[in-house]
């Protein structure tokens, strides 16, 4: 076993223990760690695949901006999670069905493509057109400069269209949040700046003595001493 095998060993254990307390730590904040930590591991193993890109695009889109934005709210929000367990093991024969069908079918289409003879090299298109030119050595091309031209030239339409629709889902999301809402409490600017002393603040005269209540009439006769 190379170094390259053992790493990948590590890095997949850990993997699997980080997505394992994903789904069975009680408390969010710890989930929400342990899915950081997930996708640090799934990122080295991409390193070890020799794809630069997607590691460093995971660590940076994902453990950098989607998870500490996500542990904030989870951190933020207060979270009944008796409530959410209340169904746990009701559902749990069809989630454990449904979740081992799932991974059979993972295996069946994964275990295919990790069957390689030789390791793939990036920008074949590159080393082809470099080889058909005559030169003697094969160029050495950078996957993100290779991914970079496939997106922005022929993915462009689907990228435009992906971020179309992240903008949409952006807009929807700040509609949802800033709906009139009856038990939202907020405060308007505009009537606390034209806000005057006499509309907080009234003053009334009052007589310096005020004349005591009158006695109710038990208490009267109760006091004269009559049976």
């Amino acid at each position: 076993m190379d170094f390259t095998t053992g790493f990948f060993y590590l890095f997949s254990a850990v993997l699997l223990f980080a997505a394992f307390r994903v789904i069975t730590a009680r408390n969010p904040v710890y989930a929400a760690l342990y899915l950081v930590l997930a996708f640090a591991q799934a990122a080295a193993i991409w390193l070890l695949l020799k794809a630069e890109f997607l590691a460093i695009a995971l660590v940076l889109v994902y453990v950098g901006a989607v998870m500490v934005l996500f542990l904030f709210v989870v951190m933020m929000l207060d979270i009944n999670t008796d409530s959410l367990r209340a169904g746990f093991w009701k559902h749990f024969p069809v989630a454990a069905v449904v979740g081992v069908v799932i991974a059979l079918e993972m295996a069946a289409v994964l275990m295919g493509g990790f069957r390689l003879a030789e390791e793939p090299r990036a920008g074949a298109a590159a080393v082809q057109a470099a080889a058909q030119a005559g030169a003697q050595a094969p160029l050495e091309v950078s996957n993100t400069r290779e991914l970079g031209k496939l997106v922005y030239t022929q993915y462009l339409y689907p990228l435009e269209l992906a971020a179309v629709l992240l903008l949409v889902a952006i807009v929807a999301a700040i509609a949802l949040t800033l709906r009139q809402r009856k038990d939202s409490r907020k405060v308007d600017p505009s009537l606390q700046v034209r806000v005057r002393a006499s509309d907080r603040l009234q003053v009334i005269k009052m007589p310096p003595v005020v004349a005591p209540p009158p006695q109710p009439a038990a208490a009267a006769g109760g006091e004269g001493g009559q049976p």
